[in-house]
């Protein structure tokens, strides 16, 4: 379940922004209780006075505005595609290479459901990409585009545990 609200003193006049705040829970498979994960906020520019196009509630940046790539699929997915995240995943944002994952940054609402679910922690929130792995970022935007939507869980490749923490696997990936 997500809950978006609006958090107190959240109105800015002098910079027309909301913040919204995200609290997400997920269910734990091994203790079959929900519990929250974790909150995010965020500034959210406003349209006309009292009104918040649903883009901009969802996170999807309005025509020409600056893209904001809430979590980044890193290099460790690459031939292990794990799909975990694609199952816990509320919106369609994942979508599949023919070894590789990743998320559309106009799909993702930033719930952070997927991150804590990946086994091989290749998944990340744009700030914590990790050093050298910054190409990632454009990577998931640029290919989300031209990769189909995957939206139910499927099995990862036989070799997978093969490739699990294996470095400098980008010449592998398949487009």
């Amino acid at each position: 379940m997500i809950s978006l609200y609006y958090a107190p003193g959240a109105i800015c006049p002098s910079h027309r922004s909301l913040r919204l705040v995200v609290q997400d829970t997920a269910l734990s498979r091994r203790e079959h209780e929900f519990e929250p994960r974790r909150e995010r906020h965020r500034l959210m520019p406003l349209g006309d006075p009292g009104h918040l196009p649903v883009s901009m509630a969802l996170g999807q940046p309005e025509s020409g505005a600056m893209l904001n790539m809430p979590f980044v699929v890193t290099e460790n997915c690459i031939k292990c595609k794990y799909t975990d995240c694609v199952e816990v995943c509320p919106v369609d944002c994942f979508h599949e290479g023919p070894n590789f994952l990743v998320i559309d940054p106009e799909e993702c609402i930033d719930c952070t459901l997927c991150e804590p679910e990946c086994p091989i922690n290749a998944i990340y929130p744009e700030d914590d990409v990790p050093a050298g792995q910054e190409a990632f970022i454009q990577l998931n935007a640029d290919l989300s585009k031209v990769w189909p939507v995957l939206t139910e869980r499927k099995d990862a490749p036989d070799d997978a545990k093969e490739w699990e923490g294996k470095p400098d696997k980008l010449p592998l990936l398949e487009r």
